[in-house]
């Protein structure tokens, strides 16, 4: 019977199923960062061992500084984050679970960081207790986000009881048009089906736009899938998936790796596979995205306006769309390019890669930031990688902040924090309220785009420049 690449991953990793239609699965990779502390409370209250340690990779990420880090542990001034992060040492030393903690070379964002080391390979179940794990499925693995409970039950098992998901083909035709990036695609495609479009379904991303794709633009893409209400998102491995994993620290290698790419080439869907639901875009008519709301729905191309809730028939969004512009300090029909920023952040799990530091340095070059502009690499690998080809540089000439790695100011838990009522251009993956600082107002955008408008001082269409 023809199956999708969800199916096949699924079907491989399944152990017994339950009543009520549970699955129990086995886990390969168990990611873990300063919010495990609940799980690890629990296995010890309970008396329990990890089943299976060299299978967890901790990585610290939420509640690192990005400054002032030479000082180590004891330059975290914040109480709480410092023993959230002390707490993630003493667990993982005493369970032997490696990490890569906030002095070490390789430390970063994990959806950064495990990719980069070749932690994360096709045909895996990996889960972590964050949701944007879907950002491991770019590479044809099965990666979602789990809760404090599961946290738990996978440290104690290595297993996890799930319902199986039903699929979702989204499919992106055509070529991407200069100065579109997958961040924008992705903004598109959330546009389109809104933020519950995907609930209950594995998103598999195909298309000849996807294809053409880099491995850092599929994990922008897969990264935000859960703001759709994906249960996770994936791609297909194919050349551009062993090419990047090649040489990889963790990758297999000699015959380990052509027996992996063997079965890795068997895990994209077959011809006849059937979907749930699917659903076709044409990437050639797409433009720079920007949400102007507070949730990451609520995006238009950037030459576009502002909504009218008035126009909306649907009550309940007319209202949620009201809400949203209340918040956010707008005024239905006011132009996009016509949104002041009062600071910009480049980074996170989503667009914190070299590709997009890069794309960014190109529009900072030779140019002065009118706004105050942080930029935090997603890895510790990255940031040296950067400074190599000189973006720091570029960077700091245009006035812009060039800091450490960690999750910053998309999370805004370690301190770095949008102030009450300043609006922020955000490379990064939710525009909630308060989420990058109570009473901040965020517009999500893709990398250049934020570089575009710390230069202006207001969002602007990048192509302009």
């Amino acid at each position: 019977m023809a199956r999708t690449l969800f199916e096949k991953i699924w079907d491989r990793h399944v152990i017994t199923r339950g009543a009520g239609g549970d699955t129990l699965l086995f886990v390969d990779r168990h990611y873990l960062h300063e919010g495990s502390f609940h799980a690890f409370t629990a296995l010890a209250r309970e008396g329990r061992e990890v089943r299976s340690p060299k299978q967890s990779f901790a990585f610290d990420d939420h509640y690192v500084p990005t400054v002032d880090r030479h000082l180590g542990i004891p330059g975290v001034a914040d109480a709480e984050a410092r023993g959230l992060i002390e707490n993630l040492a003493r667990n993982t030393a005493k369970h032997g679970i490696r990490h890569f903690h906030m002095d070490d070379a390789r430390q970063g964002i994990v959806h950064v960081a495990a990719p980069e080391l070749g932690l994360t390979l096709p045909g895996l179940v990996i889960n972590c207790g964050d949701s944007h794990t879907s950002t491991h499925g770019a590479f044809g693995a099965l990666a979602f986000g789990i809760g404090a409970s599961q946290v738990k039950q996978v440290l104690a098992t290595q297993c996890l009881w799930q319902k199986q998901p039903k699929s979702m083909l989204i499919r992106i035709d055509g070529a991407l048009p200069p100065g579109v990036t997958a961040k924008d695609v992705i903004l598109a495609v959330i546009a389109k089906i809104g933020i519950g479009g995907a609930q209950g379904h594995v998103i598999e991303y195909a298309g000849a736009a996807v294809r053409a794709l880099t491995m850092e633009a599929r994990m922008t893409m897969c990264n935000m899938s859960i703001e759709a209400g994906a249960r996770a998102g994936m791609i297909a491995p194919d050349d551009t998936t062993y090419q990047y994993l090649a040489g990889r620290p963790h990758a297999p290698v000699g015959e380990a790796w052509e027996s992996a790419l063997a079965y890795w080439r068997s895990l994209p869907s077959d011809r006849q596979a059937r979907f749930d639901r699917e659903v076709g875009l044409d990437a050639s008519r797409l433009e720079p995205m920007v949400t102007w709301g507070t949730n990451p729905e609520e995006g238009v191309p950037v030459s576009g306006a502002v909504p009218d809730p008035a126009n909306e028939p649907d009550a309940s969004r007319r209202a949620r769309m009201e809400s949203s512009l209340r918040y956010m300090g707008l005024t239905p029909g006011m132009p996009i390019s016509d949104i002041a920023v009062d600071r910009v952040f480049i980074g996170s799990c989503t667009n914190g890669r070299l590709e997009d530091l890069r794309a960014a340095a190109a529009i900072a070059r030779g140019r002065k930031a009118r706004v105050p502009t942080v930029v935090s690499p997603g890895s510790r690998l990255v940031k040296v990688a950067a400074e190599a080809e000189g973006l720091d540089k570029i960077f700091l000439e245009a006035g812009f902040e060039w800091r450490d790695a960690g999750c910053s100011m998309c999370v805004g838990i370690n301190g770095d924090q949008v102030p009450s009522g300043e609006r922020s251009a955000s490379t990064s993956n939710r525009n909630f309220e308060g989420r990058q600082g109570k009473g901040a107002r965020t517009h999500l955008m893709g990398p250049a785009m934020a570089a575009a408008a710390a230069i202006t001082g207001r969002i602007t269409d990048v192509r302009a420049l």
